[in-house]
């Protein structure tokens, strides 16, 4: 009988033991960004709803895979979840790009609309490739940084000019500056370096990284709002039972509200910051944002070219 109670006790404690899953979840950010945070809340929140039924571990700052690595690492199985910035896959499928067209979403009215309208594309397309959309939530917009002033886009010929996509790699194409493929994580260091004289990015990565150490001109164009989407292997998803799902759901959905809010809020507070840590903040620059919305109207012809019908239907829903 002795022998049969502590075979039921091992039994049991097996059960427990697999009962509970755990998911890893890289991101390219620093676990400063608002982004990661938002990620820990929502890990947070399906640990506590799941009763640690299931433990997500937060991988910032490209510790587990590197930002580039992490869409086909969920993809393939070798982590359950992550988030990447989606217009860094565009060069896979434009639709991944519809939210780094420039001046098409300049606001984050506009950036929603925009959102709410790709995201049934955008959910096909990751469905299809394995995965499931959990949501999408902006950057600030992407304004540029430069080591001198910048009064037209003549400025910018002959630099070195970041690119971190293929609608940033094309900018520094039209206005005859040479693209740096750099990752947000390594921009510091290049900065430093010397390679690399201007980029485009957001109020909060120029505070987060302390971007303002090295360059001192800031111009709010405002060109796009670039969304991180957090993406789950399908397998991985439909392995939990439905309660767990749901509440996997939910909590991303808490996550995608809050993430909007927070980023809209940061937006005005890091200008500010900016300012504060002796950056011009440049936001009347009239002339430099008419080129760049010129640029941005080729740039959607290019992309829709590439996009085709589906592209096409974003666009149009989007416009009306």
């Amino acid at each position: 009988m002795k022998v049969l109670a502590l075979a039921i006790t091992a039994a049991a404690c097996m059960g427990s033991v697999h009962a509970q899953t755990k998911w890893d979840l890289p991101s390219g950010y620093g676990g400063n960004t608002f982004h990661v945070q938002n990620l820990q809340s929502f890990a947070d929140e399906v640990d506590k709803a799941t009763a640690g039924k299931l433990k997500i571990t937060v991988h910032p700052n490209a510790s587990l895979f590197k930002a580039n690595e992490i869409k086909r690492a969920v993809q393939t199985g070798q982590t359950q979840i992550g988030e990447f910035i989606l217009s860094g896959a565009a060069n896979e499928n434009a639709l991944f790009g519809i939210d780094a067209v420039p001046f098409l979403a300049t606001t984050y009215a506009e950036s929603k609309k925009l959102n709410d309208i790709s995201n049934p594309y955008l959910e096909k397309l990751l469905a299809s490739q394995g995965m499931k959309l959990l949501y999408a939530v902006p950057w600030p917009g992407q304004s540029l940084y430069s080591k001198k002033p910048v009064a037209t886009l003549a400025d910018l010929k002959g630099t070195k000019m970041r690119a971190y996509n293929p609608a940033t790699t094309r900018i520094a194409e039209l206005a005859g500056a040479q693209p740096v493929t750099i990752q947000l994580a390594e921009l510091p260091q290049a900065l430093a370096t010397g390679g690399v004289d201007n980029f485009l990015t957001s109020s909060a990565s120029g505070v987060d990284s302390k971007l303002y150490e090295q360059v001192k001109y800031f111009y709010d164009v405002n060109a796009w709002l670039p969304r991180n989407a957090l993406v789950v292997n399908t397998k991985a998803f439909e392995s939990l039972d439905k309660a767990t799902q749901a509440i996997v759901v939910k909590a991303a959905a808490d996550a995608s509200s809050r993430g909007w809010k927070t980023s809209e809020q940061k937006d005005n507070e890091y200008l500010k910051e900016l300012a504060a840590k002796g950056m011009t903040v440049d936001r009347s620059n009239a002339k430099l944002k008419a080129e760049l919305k010129a640029l941005g109207d080729r740039m959607t012809a290019e992309w829709l070219a590439k996009a085709g019908d589906e592209g096409k239907a974003i666009v149009d829903a989007y416009r009306k």
